[in-house]
């Protein structure tokens, strides 16, 4: 699970995914979810083909506006359940006990020697329901040692029974979930494929504070040029300061 886990945490690749749909992605490493947000346009939805059972097809056609209208009450993205942005370790610690009733020890660490970050992990059943084990993690500032973003991540590793299906689907629950949820309409975007898979959804609340579902697989070329895509991973970042993330960063002229 650890594996998965740096593939979560990939700010190299969630900053790259919301600076421009189209640019090629290079392998995720471990770390936050440092993201530039600027407006973007997404294309279409995928749609099942017959190429194989649980994959997606995309054919880049000209980007349309993503759904979403006019913003409902507001969405306010503040943590993941009893988990809060800005909570220390132990508070988090005590909020994830709460909400799955996890023991001390199935609570695991990881730090990240580049950004200077610590997180915290658990392996979750069920954590969407039908949607197999996930892990979810939840990292820690290099500065505030409070809580900076919370992740999920489904694949095989967290879960030997998980399979394409069942990842389309759970992406595709969690797509509709999220267009209904009052995010601001000009931070919505869907659909937008990238090498390496399909941000299925990215959008903000009033202080900028992020949802990406990112859905990594493995594209293939197809009948009439089209792409398909055999999901092997569902990741969903919460982050809390997409723009200026509490990580370690040399300060100028030192090199």
């Amino acid at each position: 699970m650890r594996r998965l886990h740096s593939m979560l945490a990939a700010s190299g690749l969630l900053t790259s995914l919301l600076v421009s749909p189209a640019i090629a992605q290079g392998p995720a490493n471990q770390g936050t979810a440092n993201q530039g947000a600027p407006r973007q346009k997404a294309a279409p939805a995928p749609k099942a083909v017959a190429a194989g059972a649980g994959t997606a097809a995309t054919s880049a056609p000209p980007a349309t506006e993503a759904p979403g209208g006019e913003d409902k009450a507001g969405k306010a993205i503040d943590g993941f359940r009893s988990a809060k942005f800005g909570m220390n370790e132990a508070d988090v610690r005590a909020a994830i006990s709460k909400d799955f009733a996890a023991k001390p020890e199935a609570i695991k660490t990881q730090d990240n020697p580049a950004e200077l970050t610590h997180s915290v992990l658990l392996p979750v059943p069920e954590l969407l329901p039908n949607g197999g084990t996930a892990e979810l993690s939840y990292v820690f500032g290099y500065k505030s040692k409070s809580l900076i973003q919370v992740g999920a991540v489904w694949s095989k590793a967290t879960d030997a029974a998980m399979t394409p299906e069942k990842l389309f689907s759970n992406a595709n629950i969690l797509r509709a979930h999220f267009l209904n949820e009052g995010f601001k309409a000009d931070s919505i975007a869907v659909n937008m494929p990238v090498n390496g898979g399909i941000v299925m959804f990215r959008g903000s609340d009033a202080k900028d504070r992020s949802v990406i579902l990112l859905l990594q697989g493995t594209f293939e070329t197809k009948e009439n040029n089209q792409r398909v895509l055999t999901p092997t991973g569902l990741l969903l970042f919460y982050v809390a300061d997409a723009k200026s993330p509490d990580i370690f960063k040399l300060p100028p002229g030192q090199f």
